[in-house]
């Protein structure tokens, strides 16, 4: 008698930079996934359709061979889609997550700022889509290699499918799993990236080194507080003083510099938008002043080439 053999789990990811190369290299190579990333990057594209993926972590370095398509596909099925592209794509995206689904998908957000579940769901249905925050560390070495720091992945557990991605992560020698209280600790990993995102791209140091002097050490931290006192307003008690968390981070991946950073030298639109603009935005509407996050949003945007926010207006998106 001869006996099936089960098929591998087909993962779709929307993006093909340092996380979506970090999270399809360990879901194909030890997941046994049919990982495809797709995306509008042709050097990423022809980089990783050429040699694979690269991963670059303590253990040494390792390829892992996956598929690569144009984000307009065609990319088939998928029983999970990881969406994995910078904020201000998510609704540009969004349609080819929904092509993708099967009546019984799932639909991942591990994307850093406010609004891209809301956008997800818009277009998927709120059913399908579950929000994730990933602790681990991505940064780009070269379009399809990247250096990665291990880090926790939380998933929140309010969506159908959850647990069994939860446990193809964990066999992808992932450490992740799956918490009621995934609010919390978006808020908490958004005062950190609000903190050391654009002080490590207008100063152009490692994570380590903001914290070596005074001044960027104190901003670091203020601008942690200011979203940790956005979301208390909220009700949202991100389990310790914002600052700390911030400071904590950034020795944590001392030798790295931020994503915001690398998108400055690669003069690619940020996701300041989406994280510092937005908690101006959301302290404008609960009566909370941001000073230090109103400034760092407007010095990122005019370092972009693009129009500073005017004080006091909505914004200038």
């Amino acid at each position: 008698m001869s006996q099936s053999t089960p098929r591998p789990p087909r993962i779709l990811i929307l993006g093909t930079g340092a996380l979506a190369c970090a999270m399809g290299a360990r879901l194909a190579r030890f997941g046994r996934a049919a990982v495809t990333l797709a995306g509008t990057w042709d050097a990423a594209l022809q980089a990783i359709a050429s040699r694979g993926i690269v991963v670059n972590e303590s253990g040494g370095v390792w390829t892992a061979k996956v598929r690569v398509a144009p984000l307009a596909g065609p990319f088939g099925p998928a029983d999970f889609v990881l969406v994995a592209v910078k904020s201000h794509r998510t609704a540009v995206v969004a349609p080819s997550a929904a092509r993708a689904l099967l009546p019984e998908s799932l639909v991942v957000t591990l994307q850093n700022g406010l609004g891209n579940l809301e956008a997800l769901q818009a277009a998927c249905g709120a059913g399908c889509v579950a929000g994730g925050v990933a602790s681990l560390t991505a940064t780009p070495i070269q379009p399809g290699e990247v250096r990665v720091v291990a880090g926790r992945v939380v998933l929140s557990d309010q969506a159908p499918g959850v647990a069994r991605f939860a446990d193809l992560l964990t066999h992808s020698r992932l450490d992740a799993g799956t918490s009621p209280e995934i609010e919390r600790l978006l808020w908490a990993k958004l005062a950190v990236t609000c903190a050391i995102g654009p002080l490590s791209a207008l100063t152009g140091r490692t994570n380590g080194t903001l914290l070596e002097t005074p001044e960027p050490c104190e901003t670091l931290q203020k601008a942690a507080r200011e979203v940790g006192a956005v979301a208390l307003a909220r009700g949202i008690d991100i389990g310790g003083d914002a600052g700390a968390l911030a400071v904590e981070a950034a020795e944590r991946t001392a030798g790295d510099r931020s994503a915001m950073c690398h998108d400055l030298e690669r003069r690619v639109r940020s996701e300041v938008d989406a994280q510092n603009g937005a908690m101006v935005r959301e302290g404008r509407r609960l009566g909370l002043p941001l000073p230090v996050n109103e400034y760092l949003w407007q010095r990122i945007r005019e370092k972009e080439g693009r129009s500073a926010v005017p004080e006091g207006s909505a914004a200038n998106e």
